[in-house]
C-alpha cells in the first residue's frame, strides 16, 4: 500500500464547490488541515462557505479559460501553490436527444468534459511542481447507459479517458491522477432530476443494485478524500461499482439494451419527453451551470 498522502497543509483547488460534493469535500478537507480554494458559479454561496472555512474563493465558469486561469493565479497568490486539484464541476441536461435542445446537450459536454480539461490544464503546472494529485470526478455513467443521459454519459466517459491518458503523461513527473465514479449522490443535481421527472423515479426503482443506490454526500466525500490520501487511480462510490465496470462489455451489450427496453422502452421515453416539454427547461431547478 502506498504511503498516505497527508492533506494537512496541502492546498486543494475544487471546482463546482458551491454545492453538493464540492462543498462537502471542502468542509472535510479543511477539517483534515488542508487549505482550500473554492471555484464555482454561485458567488454568494461560495462567499458564505469561504467565510465558514477560512477558504479562498473565486467565481468563474469552468468553460471560460481566462477566468479559470485567473482563479488558479489567485489561489497561488493566496497560498503559494496548488497540491491537489479536484475537477468536480458537472451538470446534467434533462431529456432525450430528440427533445433537445441541442445547446443543452452541448453545454453538458462543455461543462463536464471540456471544463475538466480546462481546469486541469490551468492548474497542472502548479500540481506538477508540488508532485501532487489530480482527481477528476467522472461517474458510473462512464460505463453504463440510460435513456435521457446521452450527453452526460458521453461526457463522463470522455472524462475517464482524459484522466487515463493524463496519468501516463504525468507519471514521470511524480503526479498521480485518479477518477471518481459515483452512482446517484444525494445532491441538488440528483434531487432536481428526481423531483422533475416521474419517469426517472420509476427507472430508479427498477434498476438493480448498485445502479439504483442513492448515496449520502458525506459517504461519497469520505471515499473521494480517502482516494486522494492514497493517491488511487479509481474511486468507486459505492465500491461495488468496480464490478459493474469490470463487466462493462456485458453492461453495454445487446442483452442489456433489451432488458432496459423491456422495463422502460418507448413508454418510458415518451413519458420523459412529455415531462421535459411540460417543464419548459433543460436543466434542474438549481443548476446554474446550464445558464449562459
Amino acid at each position: 500500500m502506498p504511503m498516505r498522502y497527508d492533506l494537512a497543509g496541502k492546498t486543494i483547488l475544487i471546482t463546482g464547490a458551491a454545492r453538493g460534493i464540492g462543498a462537502q469535500l471542502a468542509r472535510e478537507a479543511v477539517a483534515r488541515g488542508a487549505r482550500v480554494a473554492l471555484v464555482g458559479l454561485e458567488g454568494e454561496l461560495l462567499k458564505r462557505l469561504s467565510a465558514d472555512l477560512d477558504a479562498h474563493w473565486y467565481e468563474c465558469d469552468v468553460t471560460d479559460q481566462a477566468a479559470l486561469d485567473a482563479a488558479v493565479t489567485s489561489t497561488v497568490d493566496r497560498f503559494g501553490g496548488i497540491d491537489v486539484v479536484v475537477a468536480n464541476a458537472g451538470i446534467a441536461n434533462l431529456g432525450t436527444v430528440a427533445v433537445g435542445p441541442v445547446d443543452a446537450l452541448v453545454r453538458t459536454v462543455e461543462v463536464n468534459l471540456c471544463g475538466a480539461i480546462r481546469t486541469v490544464s490551468a492548474a497542472l503546472p502548479h500540481v506538477t511542481a508540488a508532485r501532487g494529485h489530480v482527481l477528476i470526478v467522472s461517474s458510473a455513467a462512464a460505463f453504463t447507459a440510460m435513456p435521457g443521459m446521452a450527453a452526460y454519459c458521453a461526457s463522463k466517459a470522455g472524462v475517464e479517458q482524459f484522466a487515463n491518458v493524463l496519468r501516463l503523461e504525468t507519471r514521470p513527473q511524480g503526479v498521480t491522477v485518479g477518477t471518481a465514479h459515483p452512482i446517484w449522490i444525494d445532491t441538488d443535481l440528483v434531487r432536481d432530476i428526481r423531483d422533475d421527472l416521474a419517469s426517472f423515479r420509476t427507472a430508479l426503482r427498477r434498476l438493480p443494485r448498485p445502479l439504483s443506490t442513492v448515496v449520502p454526500v458525506e459517504q461519497c466525500v469520505e471515499a473521494l478524500l480517502r482516494g486522494v490520501e492514497r493517491r488511487r487511480r479509481k474511486v468507486y462510490v459505492p465500491r461495488s461499482l468496480a464490478v459493474v465496470q469490470a463487466l462493462r462489455p456485458v453492461v453495454l451489450s445487446g442483452l442489456t439494451d433489451a432488458l432496459i427496453t423491456r422495463f422502460g422502452g418507448r413508454t418510458m421515453v415518451d413519458q420523459m419527453e412529455d415531462e421535459v416539454r411540460q417543464l419548459g427547461r433543460s436543466f434542474g431547478r438549481t443548476s446554474v451551470g446550464g445558464r449562459s
